[in-house]
């Protein structure tokens, strides 16, 4: 099959912007109730938390911001009556079922912060997930700093993602 040599590029170019949109897909997980701790002048470490909803089973492996030198993914948990902390090299993500990060349990750890996380300041975050596949998935939030969960007790606002 023949085109015109006019149509050429513009099938190109089609074609380029399907295959980009087609790379990106839906975003790998929805999340909700996103929020890190507010913390004070000279404390070097906070927390993350939210509820991660995965449309495919997945593992969460890390997270990424610039306002900490690195955050890892950890748990908390009762051990022989002593309250444990601990980082986990990736936390399963079963499809279609939330998994809780709140304080006490999973969460994201912001360790190394670079200033202090101001009440009522935004906080960049990106997750960083596994597939089964292998291919690492990301995606980004914007989390509100906040003392408390906003919305009350359970913390869960709407949904604050975006993919890439």
């Amino acid at each position: 099959m023949t085109f015109p040599r006019f149509t050429t590029p513009f099938l190109l170019a089609a074609a380029l912007i399907a295959g980009n949109a087609h790379a990106q897909g839906a975003a790998p997980a929805a999340v909700e109730g996103a929020w890190a701790r507010a913390s004070v002048q000279g404390q070097s470490a906070s927390g993350a938390f939210m509820r991660i909803t995965a449309q495919e089973p997945l593992q969460l492996l890390r997270a990424e911001t610039p306002a900490a030198g690195h955050a890892e993914v950890h748990e908390m948990k009762m051990d022989g009556g002593v309250m444990k902390m601990r980082a986990l090299p990736a936390l399963d993500l079963p499809a279609g079922q939330a998994v809780e990060l709140k304080p006490g349990g999973y969460h994201i750890m912001l360790m190394d912060l670079k200033a202090p996380l101001a009440k009522g300041a935004q906080l960049p975050l990106t997750l960083v997930f596994k597939d089964a596949q292998g291919a690492e998935r990301r995606l980004d939030l914007q989390l509100p700093v906040s003392a408390t969960p906003p919305g009350g007790a359970g913390g869960h606002g709407a949904p604050m993602h975006k993919q890439h």
